[in-house]
């Protein structure tokens, strides 16, 4: 069976730094740390007590408010996050694809937390009597986001959801790709988002050891690479993209970003929370794109990198990069845009594709910023992109991101030619 071409049709996000793909990537070239006091709970007694925060969001600028009031806020990022994708493909033009061809796969590593605890404490404070709102089970499921988006554009195609953790966005991304290379659809809607900006986000995090607590200078506390990080920085937000068959887009014709060509999964089967020391889940996932992709390490130009700026994490990742890339890691551009976005968990994946196939487009690399001290730890000759974008063409970027639970998804998107 030959299989389809699957190329980049529409884009859309809501993040940390803006609320659309122009404001997003304006802020990754300029190095803006999306990094603040955090505004949603009060924070005092909590240890990390700053995070990366979508900004200005008003859901009624959006949303009909009967419908966003059936909605989590993971779930508004989502559907307004894809109506800015589909706008963006084209797909809202009469005709533009038959809707039973249409579908939506979406990862969410949690779903409605912040419905969930708000139900859970009107519990409590009731005495027991048990006075739950109709729509609480809707609100908090993962699959929720991936329906919505599906009934408010009439798509009928296949639609699920992805729970990997922080692979949801990038495993459902992968799941996308395939359907349409089997020929089982037409487009599909594929990204993630997450809302866990809360006090169980944060708490929970905390009793981790996860976050970093450098609450004195919450906007340089994402430091990938450098030798003074002490965990990541929780962000929140989504990203869409449309994934589309190569024929079908020329037919309408459509505006290609790039063409995507390969995705990887793997397990480190290692440990709950970290990852791989020799970063062997890793290295596999990499090379398992690679592999899907039919394409040389020597191609691939830049790579975004899961790098949550803690202190395991970002050593076992170099060290995978330098196992898979060998010589040509030297010749790479890594970044991980991490350090001014946050960690947005379920949704990371699908931003840092966003910035994949934009610095494919634009031929700028997003820099990995914040970056003060060496760490004798990592080699110091590979390019980690460090405090400045840089101008490059890229004819290939791979995309790196691994959950808690020892999942790891990498996809690769190539220039279209």
């Amino acid at each position: 069976m030959e299989l389809k071409r699957v190329v980049v049709t529409g884009l859309g996000a809501i993040t940390p730094l803006g609320n659309d793909v122009r404001a997003y990537w304006d802020g990754l070239i300029n190095g803006v740390s999306g990094a603040g006091p955090i505004t949603k709970f009060d924070a005092e007694n909590f240890k990390t007590q700053f995070a990366c925060e979508v900004k200005g969001f008003e859901v009624a600028d959006f949303l009909e408010r009967k419908a966003s009031r059936k909605m989590d806020l993971f779930a508004q990022y989502a559907v307004v996050c894809s109506d800015e994708a589909i706008k963006d493909a084209g797909l809202l033009e009469e005709g533009a694809a038959n809707p039973d061809r249409v579908g939506v796969i979406w990862g969410s590593g949690i779903g409605g937390f912040q419905t969930f605890m708000n139900e859970a404490l009107n519990f409590h404070k009731s005495d027991g009597i048990p006075r739950f709102s109709p729509f609480f089970i809707p609100m908090i499921i993962s699959d929720i986001a991936a329906g919505h988006i599906s009934m408010r554009h009439g798509y009928r195609g296949p639609n699920f959801c992805t729970v990997s953790a922080c692979a949801s966005g990038t495993n459902a991304m992968i799941d996308a790709f395939n359907y349409i290379r089997l020929g089982k659809a037409d487009v599909m809607v594929t990204g993630g988002s997450e809302a866990a900006v809360t006090e169980g986000g944060i708490g929970g995090f905390n009793a981790l050891k996860a976050l970093s607590t450098r609450n004195d200078d919450p906007t340089t506390a994402s430091r990938p690479f450098d030798s003074t990080r002490d965990g990541f920085v929780l962000g929140e937000g989504g990203g869409a993209i449309i994934l589309e068959d190569y024929d079908h887009a020329v037919a309408r014709g459509a505006t290609i970003y790039c063409e995507m060509v390969g995705g990887g999964m793997s397990a480190d089967a290692h440990h709950i929370t970290a990852p791989h020391p020799e970063g062997l889940g890793a290295l596999n996932v990499m090379k398992a794109a690679l592999d899907d992709a039919a394409m040389h390490p020597s191609e691939v130009d830049y790579v975004n990198v899961h790098g949550t700026s803690t202190p395991l994490g970002d050593i076992a990742e170099t060290k995978a990069i330098q196992g898979v890339f060998g010589d040509h890691a030297y010749d790479l551009n890594i970044s991980s845009t991490k350090s001014m976005t946050g960690h947005l968990l379920g949704a990371a994946g699908a931003i840092e594709g966003i910035a994949c196939i934009l610095a494919i487009k634009n031929g700028i690399i997003p820099p990995t910023i914040n970056f003060e001290h060496s760490d004798d730890q990592l080699d110091q000759k590979l390019d980690f992109t460090f405090n400045k974008a840089k101008k490059r063409n890229v004819r290939a970027a791979l995309s790196n991101t691994f959950g808690f639970g020892g999942h790891n998804a990498s996809v690769l998107f190539r220039e279209f030619l």
